[in-house]
């Protein structure tokens, strides 16, 4: 070895040669009798090493170590080990060698069996790597790897551990019955897995953790005899990525992905997992491309934590559990695909997650087919949910957009219980066991277009105290009633027809009220529309035909009927005060009202609007802004009386801006203003939905118009109060998601302009800016009420208010104090106005209650009567 010359060539008779081979020079060294005739074996070192400035080829050789450490060790320069079978001992390449081991095997080492590290780069080639006590194949540093063809069998370690920034491209290798996970890539590592076979693992199939980073391997610089140029594919994404890979038989997930790291998988199998096919938390970032997960013993596929996941054209099928399951803050976008035949519920989104499914199909579930619970929000297009014994979508608390969505073979369609105001935009529904939609108790739920037919009871059923919208909805082929309005319900349903029903078209029950225009009701068979005791629902232009009886109405019911119609109905009892209606009011029949007995919409009791004015005007100052609601109010009702009358109204836009400093009364104005619209009978409700930035904003892409739009659908029918609006367009920050927001609330406003009225407010000096953000805000926010500071005096009123309501006396000197004391405050940008009004009427109780509890029996008087010297002398 000494003797030799650069680029010679040794060629080793066989034998056993007790000794270590170290290279340092440019040579080759073959058995001169082929494979297995030479070992070489060392007893306390490598058996071979391969150091700087060296370029060896080693064929044919067996190179066993001493047993507990390195046969192989490649330092420096270039190495290549051809056929050649290492034993007691692994192989390490470090520092900035290149090395390729091709036809090799590895065996019988304590620890890794393949060990690159340093910015070393090695191809493997038809390698094999087994019966290893650590690590099959292990990566560290930014040591890069091109392995193909390769099979890691019987480790108890990890078959494929990569970490550090190292990477590389791994083809149509095999890593079998490993101990830990078969596959493990940690921190800024960024491998690519193709066409590989990972099977009886008792852990992880893929196991990605850590952190994504910025460099690391992608950094690295290729070249050398290895073909590392390869070995960064896919690095510049800074993600790892699992295709057309088979994972099968996994003692714990298939994929496990944690921390800060991103996943590719595409093109791939998980099958047979002992828990689930793939799970990923922490913050991190997966995507499935046309991936197949089947038979595993937990859910398919869970999402937690602040992770997301992108799934396209991907089958979740045959899990033991659910197919998806989302909490935390997970977000999933679904698209594509199939998610069927699971034990439990096939999509179980709860937390605060968010998920958007389109063109998916959703089957063959003993639980729902959809269910959304907590703080979860849904959006979902073109979905179909099939064979769902439960519900085909239950939304439980959470949010959800249903577009376009088909429900078939399910026990329920849609059930819908939540504070929130889901949207259930042209969906089908038929074949369902129970109802098709229940909209349940107090939810204010939109259905708008679709179908339902063929249910084994109500078509929708409305749940008491609901306010739900249904508008353009067919409802065919019943066993119960079409449409239930249940007790003290009171929704607006508009442009429903109703047909072939096995009890009632339309029944509301007791107590019940509500708005039913423009639909029509036939072929039922109870009469056509069923009214409850003490219900007062409003039909208004109506069409009832085709059935034998029109309407039932029990003791006590006081429905309300303008314009409708009856054709083709054999016993009539709807009033007749439409012409060409045919109906008569038979004696001793329960009396309907029109609409000339003066009842009202049926949405609760009308507040009178002239006890609504007088309100307001007893709120402390405020002059100039009392005056332009009152002004308001009468062209509001002069509209509608013109209306009435059949005359054009003019435009009139009901959208405005508060412009004042805080504590100013802007939200006590928005929630009388909503009650004056709802008394005019402009809008149903009046309610306030008092919103921000903090819930109109997303906080990634294609998040904020769902979050605004959620809101919005709350304030329908009442006023949707922006404070601090100018927060959705930052000063300076064009590329906001503000802005998008901003975008959404105005094509909403144009979508809702007669279901809602939006209030901006904000400091009048930010609030042009807010308006001048968009062109469209401009032309409906045609009015600014401009709220004053609150003078001293005014102020002082505002305690005197709060005293009486909490049943305080303010002693004549007291007031003579506290004007003194509020005169003096300092009127900088911490002054709160009304608020500032409030925390003193808090000190001043607070004060007053110390001196009381000194004295030895307080009587009535001393309870109530607030002194001068409770009044505050430090300033707020």
């Amino acid at each position: 070895m000494l003797a030799a010359a650069d680029g010679a060539t040794i060629s080793v008779q066989p034998g056993e040669y007790r000794e270590a081979l170290v290279v340092d020079r440019p040579v080759t060294i073959v058995a001169a009798k082929g494979a297995g005739t030479v070992r070489v074996v060392s007893v306390n070192r490598p058996a071979l090493t391969v150091i700087t400035g060296s370029d060896v080829t080693v064929r044919d050789m067996a190179l066993e170590g001493p047993g507990n450490d390195l046969a192989v060790l490649i330092r420096g320069g270039t190495a290549v080990l051809e056929t050649c079978r290492v034993t007691r001992g692994g192989v390490e390449v470090t520092g900035e060698a290149n090395a390729a081991l091709r036809g090799c095997e590895v065996s019988d080492s304590e620890v890794a069996g393949v060990h690159l590290t340093g910015t070393s780069r090695t191809v493997l080639v038809d390698c094999t790597v087994r019966a290893i006590d650590g690590d099959g194949i292990r990566l560290g540093d930014s040591a890069q790897a091109e392995c193909s063809a390769t099979r890691v069998d019987g480790v108890r370690g990890r078959g494929l551990y990569i970490g550090g920034a190292a990477g590389g491209v791994f083809t149509s290798c095999e890593i079998r019955r490993t101990g830990g996970a078969a596959v493990h890539v940690e921190t800024l590592a960024h491998p690519v897995l193709s066409d590989c076979r990972i099977h009886d693992a008792r852990a992880q199939g893929v196991r990605v953790d850590g952190t994504r980073g910025g460099g690391g391997a992608g950094s690295a610089t290729s070249g050398g005899a290895t073909g590392t140029d390869a070995a960064s594919a896919g690095q510049d994404e800074h993600r790892t990525r699992v295709e057309g890979c088979e994972i099968v038989r996994t003692g714990a997930e298939g994929v496990l992905v944690g921390g800060d790291v991103r996943l590719r998988l595409a093109a791939t199998q998980v099958r047979e997992t002992r828990s689930s096919g793939v799970l990923v938390n922490g913050s991190a970032q997966i995507t499935l491309d046309t991936v197949r997960v089947v038979d595993s013993v937990g859910t398919a596929v869970v999402v937690t934590d602040s992770a997301a996941a992108q799934i396209q054209d991907t089958i979740l099928t045959r899990s033991k559990a659910n197919g998806v399951h989302v909490s935390g803050e997970g977000t999933v976008v679904l698209t594509g695909g199939e998610v069927s035949h699971t034990a439990f519920t096939a999509l179980h989104l709860g937390g605060s997650s968010r998920t958007m499914l389109s063109d998916l199909l959703v089957g063959h579930t003993p639980e729902h087919g959809i269910r959304v619970v907590e703080r979860a929000d849904l959006s979902a297009e073109r979905v179909r949910v099939e064979h769902a014994r439960s519900a085909g979508v239950s939304i439980e608390d959470g949010d959800a957009v249903l577009r376009e969505c088909r429900v078939s073979d399910a026990g329920y369609g849609v059930r819908l219980t939540t504070r929130h105001r889901p949207l259930l935009d042209a969906c089908d529904l038929s074949a369902i066991t129970s109802t098709g939609i229940e909209i349940g108790a107090h939810t204010d739920a939109l259905v708008r277009g679709g179908r339902i037919a063929g249910t084994g009871s109500a078509g929708i059923f409305v749940d008491e105290g609901s306010g739900a919208w249904v508008e353009d909805v067919t409802i065919t082929d019943t066993e119960g009633s079409g449409l239930v309005v249940w007790e003290s319900a009171r929704p607006r349903v508009r442009s429903v027809t109703v047909a072939r029903t096995g009890k009632n078209g339309v029944y509301v029950g007791d107590g019940a009220a509500g708005v039913i225009e423009d639909c029509a009701v036939s072929e039922t068979a109870f009469p056509a529309i069923y009214v409850g005791a003490a219900a007062t629902p409003v039909f208004r232009n109506c069409l009832v035909h085709d059935t034998k009886t029109d309407l039932t109405l029990t003791d006590g019911a006081a429905p309300v009927f303008e314009g409708c119609t009856i054709r083709a109905v054999t016993t009539n009892l709807m009033p007749a005060d439409t012409p060409g209606t045919d109906a008569l009011v038979k004696p001793g029949a329960p009396q309907a009202r029109s609409r000339s007995d003066g009842a009202g919409d049926g949405d609760g009791p009308q507040e009178s609007l002239d006890e609504l004015l007088a309100e307001l005007a007893r709120l402390v100052g405020l002059e100039r802004v009392k005056e332009e609601v009152g002004a308001l109010a009468n062209l509001m009702q002069m509209v509608k009386r013109r209306q009435e009358a059949g005359l054009s109204a003019p435009p009139l836009s009901r959208h405005l801006v508060f412009a004042g400093n805080a504590g100013t009364g802007k939200t006590t104005v928005a929630r009388l203003y909503g009650r004056i619209l709802a008394a005019l009978g402009l809008l149903t409700r009046g309610h306030l939905v008092e919103t921000g930035r903090g819930d109109l904003v997303g906080e990634y892409v294609g998040h904020t118009a769902p979050k605004t739009q959620a809101v919005f659908r709350r304030a329908i029918g009442g006023v949707l109060f922006i404070d601090e609006a100018y927060a959705l367009v930052p000063h300076g920050q064009g590329a906001d998601f503000g802005q998008e927001a901003v975008s959404t609330l105005v094509k909403l406003m144009e979508d809702h302009r007669d279901d809602v009225v939006v209030i901006a407010a904000g400091y009048p000096r930010d609030m042009e800016r807010f308006i001048d953000s968009n062109p469209g805000l401009a032309s409906r926010f045609t009015r600014v009420l401009s709220f004053a500071d609150y003078s001293s005096d005014e102020l002082v009123g505002i305690v005197q208010r709060l005293a009486e309501q909490y049943d305080y006396r303010l002693a004549d000197e007291t007031l003579l104090r506290l004007g003194e004391y509020i005169g003096g405050i300092p009127r900088g940008e911490r002054f709160g106005n009304g608020r500032t009004a409030r925390q003193v009427f808090q000190r001043m109780t607070e004060y007053q209650a110390q001196r009381v509890t000194r004295l030895a029996e307080p009587g009535p008087e001393d309870l109530t009567l607030v002194l001068p010297h409770d009044v505050p002398t430090d300033l707020l």
